[in-house]
């Protein structure tokens, strides 16, 4: 009897790599189409997908580049796309954006240099969209660069452009004195005792 018992709830035993479940496209029964994967309803968005934002996700409206950055241009966001930048244009653009990175001294492709003058003019989405989508033998970056680190290094982009051209003019007032006296920029000149001290 004792053995009919253990028999009985061996028989009964389900194991959880057994567990009542559909495998992937198994017919059902349930449904008039057989189909145990049921599609997304109408409008359904997987978590942390909605792009409600058009020109935040894409870097155009209505097809056209987006003009203007779409947060505040700050510090850290700067830096920010300075560290994206290094990391993943780099290598082909190099360090100043002229489009001769490691990967082209190497015999890759000639990369677009952003000191070009039709991509200094260029609206600032334009970086965003080919980053997003690609361009010509540039691979898209979508799943490497988060959408907000686009736009940093979009901005670092322009800021690269920027001091290409830049002149003593552009030097705020305190830090222009500096240069024109010799001093360091951003840092004060040293106390009566000799030690150094910085901003």
């Amino acid at each position: 009897m004792l053995v009919g018992l253990v028999m009985a709830g061996a028989a009964c035993r389900q194991d959880m790599h057994d567990a009542p479940r559909f495998e992937p496209l198994e017919e059902s029964d349930f449904f008039r189409d057989k189909r145990s994967a049921r599609p997304l309803l109408e409008g359904t968005v997987a978590r942390g997908h909605l792009r409600a934002e058009e020109a935040f996700y894409t870097g155009k409206v209505n097809n056209q580049p987006v003009v203007e950055l779409p947060m505040p241009l700050t510090r850290d966001l700067l830096e920010r796309g300075r560290e994206r930048f290094n990391i993943y244009c780099s290598p082909c653009h190099g360090h100043t954006g002229e489009g001769q990175g490691m990967v082209v001294r190497r015999g890759f492709k000639q990369a677009a240099s952003f000191h070009d003058p039709r991509l200094r003019g260029i609206a600032i989405g334009y970086f965003v969209d080919v980053m997003t989508n690609g361009f010509g033998q540039m691979p898209d970056y979508r799943t490497q660069v988060a959408p907000r680190d686009r736009w940093a290094i979009a901005a670092y982009i322009r800021a690269l452009q920027l001091s290409r051209s830049a002149t003593v003019d552009d030097v705020p007032g305190e830090e222009r004195r500096k240069l024109e006296t010799g001093g360091t920029p951003g840092a004060s000149t040293s106390d009566e005792e000799g030690s150094t001290s910085h901003e």
